[in-house]
C-alpha cells in the first residue's frame, strides 16, 4: 500500500484522518497515516495549544490542519453538490429574526431540557470561516510544522496557496463536483479530496462510486484522495480501484477511544444503520450530514423557519446546542432525543469503540486481503 502521496507526505499509509480532536489526530499521525485537524471551531489561541501538544505527541511525524474557507459567506448553496433552495436572509441590523429564536425557545420547552448553569457562560457559536479569522488560523499553523493544509467550501485564496508552497506544505482541498474539482486545480491545489454525498459534515448530492472517478479523469495527472462514507479498508481497497491515491475519513475517528463525542452521541451512533443520518441545514446553514435526531426533524417541520445563512445559523443554534449537549446525557429531559453531531452513511459500519492505531491496522489489513484476493483471480 503505497501511492505518489506516502512519498509526498512521508507517510506509511495513504490514510487521511480528519478531526477536530487533537488525540485523534496524534494517534493516526503515530499509526502510520496523517491525523489533520479540524480547525474552524478553534481560536488562535486554542490552535496553538493544541499544535504545540501535537507537536510534542508526534516527534516531527507529518500531520495538517483543516479549514473552512467559503468563497460567499452569506449564500447556502454549497460548493459541493447542486444549488439547493434559498434560505432566509440575514437579519437586519445584526439581530436574528425573532421567529427563529421563538422556535429555537418552543423548542427546547417542549422537550424539557433544562437551562445553562448560572456560571457557565453561553456559547457564541462563533466558526472562524470569514477571511479574517482564517487568516489568523493560518498564521498559527503556519507557525508549525504542518505538512497539509486543506481548504474546504471553495478554492482557496491565491495567498493561502503561495504561503504554503513557500513553506513546502502541501495545499489539498475538498470537493462534491467534478467541475469544483477543475477550479480547485486552477488555484494551484496540490490533492483533490473527492468527497461523495455519503460523508459527514458538508457534502454536496453525488455518490462517492461515481465521484471519484469523474475528479480522477478531471484533474489528472493531480492526485485525488476518496472521501464519503469510508471507514474499511474493503471500501479502500475500492476507492483505489477507482483511481484514487489514498483515503480522507472523518466518521471513523468519532467512535474511536481518543475521540471527544459526547458519550451519549456516541451510543447512538454505535446503534445507528446507513440509513439514519441526513443533509440538514439546520447546525450551519449549509446542507451538512449528520445523525438523524429530533433536533433535525423538528428543523424539517412545517412550522420550523427557514436555516439562516452560514454562519448565522450556527450563532443562533449555539446556546441552544450547548444546553443539548451537556444535558444529553444526564437523563430526565428530552435532550438526548435531540443531540446528534456531523456523521457519514458509514455509521452503520461503526460498532464497536477501538483506539484510532486499531482502526489504521485493521484497514491496512483489510485492504491488503482485498488486495491479495484480486491477485488470486488473475491467477491461470
Amino acid at each position: 500500500m503505497h501511492t505518489e502521496v506516502c512519498d509526498r507526505l512521508g507517510i506509511e499509509f495513504p490514510i487521511f484522518a480528519f478531526s477536530h480532536c487533537r488525540d485523534v489526530v496524534a494517534a493516526v499521525t503515530n499509526a502510520g497515516g496523517l491525523g489533520v485537524l479540524g480547525a474552524t471551531g478553534h481560536s488562535p489561541r486554542a490552535l496553538e495549544i493544541d499544535l504545540a501538544w501535537i507537536d510534542e505527541q508526534v516527534s516531527g511525524k507529518p500531520y495538517g490542519v483543516d479549514l473552512l474557507l467559503p468563497v460567499n459567506y452569506d449564500k447556502t448553496a454549497p460548493q459541493h453538490g447542486q444549488p439547493e433552495p434559498p434560505a432566509a436572509p440575514p437579519p437586519p441590523g445584526g439581530r436574528f429574526p425573532a421567529g427563529h429564536q421563538a422556535f429555537l425557545d418552543d423548542l427546547l420547552t417542549r422537550y424539557d431540557v433544562p437551562e445553562l448553569p448560572g456560571h457557565l457562560p453561553a456559547s457564541a457559536g462563533a466558526l472562524s470561516v470569514s477571511p479574517q479569522a482564517a487568516s489568523s488560523l493560518l498564521d498559527v499553523a503556519f507557525a508549525h510544522p504542518i505538512r497539509l493544509v486543506a481548504s474546504a467550501l471553495g478554492p482557496p485564496p491565491a495567498d493561502l496557496v503561495s504561503q504554503a508552497h513557500d513553506r513546502g506544505v502541501v495545499v489539498a482541498a475538498l470537493v462534491g463536483t467534478a467541475e469544483h474539482a477543475r477550479r480547485q486545480q486552477a488555484a494551484g491545489v496540490d490533492l483533490i479530496v473527492a468527497q461523495g454525498t455519503e460523508a459527514g459534515g458538508h457534502t454536496g448530492q453525488i455518490s462517492t462510486m461515481v465521484l471519484v472517478p469523474d475528479v480522477v479523469r478531471t484533474v489528472a495527472p493531480v492526485p485525488v484522495l476518496a472521501a464519503g462514507g469510508i471507514v474499511t479498508g474493503a471500501q479502500m481497497a475500492a476507492a483505489m480501484a477507482l483511481g484514487a491515491q489514498g483515503v480522507w475519513c472523518g466518521s471513523v475517528w468519532l467512535t474511536t477511544e481518543e475521540a471527544e463525542t459526547d458519550p451519549s452521541v456516541k451510543k447512538k451512533m454505535l446503534a445507528a444503520s446507513s440509513a439514519d443520518t441526513v443533509r440538514s441545514r439546520s447546525l450551519t446553514g449549509k446542507p451538512a450530514r449528520m445523525l438523524r435526531s429530533a433536533w433535525t426533524d423538528e428543523w424539517e417541520s412545517d412550522q420550523a423557519p427557514a436555516p439562516l445563512p452560514m454562519p448565522l445559523q450556527t450563532m443562533l443554534t449555539a446556546s441552544a446546542q450547548q444546553r443539548i449537549n451537556r444535558n444529553a446525557g444526564a437523563g430526565g429531559s428530552g435532550a438526548t432525543e435531540l443531540a446528534t453531531y456531523f456523521v457519514g452513511q458509514g455509521v452503520g459500519l461503526m460498532d464497536r469503540i477501538r483506539p484510532a492505531r486499531q482502526v489504521v491496522e485493521q484497514m491496512v489489513a483489510d485492504y491488503l486481503a482485498v488486495a491479495e484476493n484480486f491477485a488470486a483471480q488473475l491467477q491461470v
